[in-house]
């Protein structure tokens, strides 16, 4: 019943926007989105509105294909003769926006910047294992790492910069790819031109403009106008759905890899009892909060770990939704219902979540699925900041949150080893396995996927049964947009580079 007043102002506000109120020729595509981009440098901006645009104006190294693998994308070839030396054959056929050849100088310098005691960047740590970078020669370059690391592959995953590029970069990028930097005005729009000299074809459109509306029911709108072409992931399942009906718009969709669960505090003396934790996990109904809470854009989550990966272990423990197993879990642990039919709780919990609608009515479904087995779940909503600080300075007992992009195992390493408890790493729940630990050690330093692949399958069915992390879902990625576009696609990481094959034909609907 929470759902209806958001669905109610989102209908009457949608009904009012009746006029047309396109700006841009017809070539021009307009993406609404939620934020505007920090940081125009690929190496220092790490929001996701400033990783989007990193998309569409450089390229990588290698790039991250539908199976959540490396595939060369820069590069020729990537190869790695001795556990701590790769070395990246480069293209020789890619030109910068300014007209300079890319080379290997190029891509040194970019990693080198990770390396420099005055360059100030909150990725350096994913380098902290890179001890140098040189160029062989003009399309050669050679990566030495301090110690074996399989996943340092995913790190090459970098926007490459010009050779001596000035920090003036942040604002006005030079890149290789598909689009050129144009303006950008700031909280209101970037605009990018096709790059015609592209070295894997020019764009199929006249130009973007992203457009920031930081309001969701107003970024309906603009799609309701038509002054909006898309928006890509930006949308409740509730806005998007009257959307929908609405006749005017189309969708399309893809499998995705972002992560929703709940987190514990593994030093709270409640939760730390893992039959708790597995009570909560029986206790609650996912299969219903994907169908009604998202609307069928989701999947019921197992693990970080996404089943697009192909480290993904299918033969994990996974909850099924058994309120009765709930409550003889809870007897085990020594929370007996203390009065039968009776109103009083068997414990007390308390949950944080963010402001966000969308995550509120979650909670509060959370909140009364839990009431049925007998546990009396005090709900905070917060900010996002505050709640991430919270979380970080383990000031919390359960939260909500999610994890964005996941495509490497090596996430395992980050949020379930004991060495990355904050500010070290993401383990804030302060997970502590030896046996996880020393599976997770041994993945890090293999170089061979198969034994990788091994190695994390044993982590993950271990923490399966550890239940540091309650898997709620998989988010369904959705692009909403006008239906006179083709070529629209969604990758499993919902990134913008398939933009450059968008454009207008003819119009399917009235």
């Amino acid at each position: 019943m929470t759902l209806r007043p958001l669905l109610s102002v989102l209908v009457l506000v949608l009904g009012a926007g009746c006029s047309q109120g396109r700006a841009y020729p017809p070539g021009i595509i307009v993406v609404a989105t939620a934020n505007a981009p920090s940081n125009f440098d690929p190496r220092v901006g790490t929001d996701e509105a400033s990783q989007k645009i990193h998309q569409l104006l450089y390229n990588h190294l290698v790039r991250i294909d539908d199976q959540l693998r490396i595939v060369p994308e820069l590069a020729e070839s990537i190869t790695n003769p001795e556990p701590t030396r790769y070395v990246a054959t480069l293209r020789r056929d890619v030109r910068f926006h300014d007209g300079r050849a890319l080379t290997a100088r190029d891509v040194a310098f970019t990693f080198n910047s990770f390396l420099d005691p005055n360059f100030t960047s909150a990725r350096k740590g994913a380098y902290r294992l890179l001890q140098s970078v040189r160029a062989v020669d003009d399309y050669t370059v050679e990566f030495l790492l301090k110690e074996p690391f399989g996943s340092f592959p995913i790190n090459l995953v970098m926007g490459i910069v010009p050779d001596g590029s000035p920090a003036s970069i942040a604002q006005q990028p030079v890149g290789t790819g598909p689009y050129k930097f144009v303006s950008y005005a700031a909280d209101d729009r970037t605009v990018l031109a096709p790059n015609t000299a592209y070295f894997d074809g020019a764009p199929a459109n006249d130009g973007l403009v992203l457009k920031v509306v930081p309001d969701e029911t107003m970024r309906g709108l603009e799609l309701r106008k038509g002054s909006a072409d898309m928006v890509v992931n930006d949308l409740a399942p509730d806005v998007i759905h009257t959307l929908v009906d609405e006749g005017r718009v189309a969708i399309k969709t893809a499998t995705g890899v972002d992560y929703a669960y709940i987190g514990f505090n593994l030093r709270d003396p409640m939760v730390r009892d893992p039959r708790v934790r597995q009570a909560i996990g029986f206790a609650i109904n996912r299969e219903a909060i994907v169908e009604y809470l998202r609307r069928g854009m989701a999947r019921v989550a197992s693990g970080v770990i996404p089943p697009l990966s192909w480290a993904f272990a299918d033969d994990t423990f996974k909850f099924t939704y058994d309120p009765a197993r709930a409550t003889q879990l809870l007897d085990e642990a020594g929370y007996r219902d203390p009065d039968g039919d009776g109103g009083k709780p068997r414990l007390r919990l308390t949950l944080k979540t963010s402001t966000s609608e969308v995550y509120r009515v979650q909670a509060a479904v959370i909140q009364r699925d839990l009431a049925d087995v007998g546990i009396e779940l005090e709900l905070r909503s917060m900010e996002f900041a505050t709640l991430s600080a919270d979380i970080a300075r383990g000031n919390v007992q359960m939260y909500t949150l999610q994890w964005v992009g996941v495509t490497d195992p090596d996430m395992l390493r980050r949020v379930f080893h004991s060495g990355q408890i904050p500010p070290s790493g993401f383990n804030r729940g302060h997970y502590m396995s030896s046996e996880v630990d020393a599976l997770l050690d041994r993945a890090t330093r293999s170089t061979d996927d198969a034994e990788r692949k091994a190695l994390y399958g044993d982590v993950q069915r271990l923490v399966a049964r550890d239940a540091p992390y309650i898997g709620l879902w998989y988010k369904t990625n959705v692009v909403v947009h006008q239906p006179s576009l083709q070529g629209v696609t969604l990758s499993p990481i919902a990134d913008y580079t398939f933009l450059r094959h968008v454009h207008r034909g003819a119009t399917t609907t009235s």
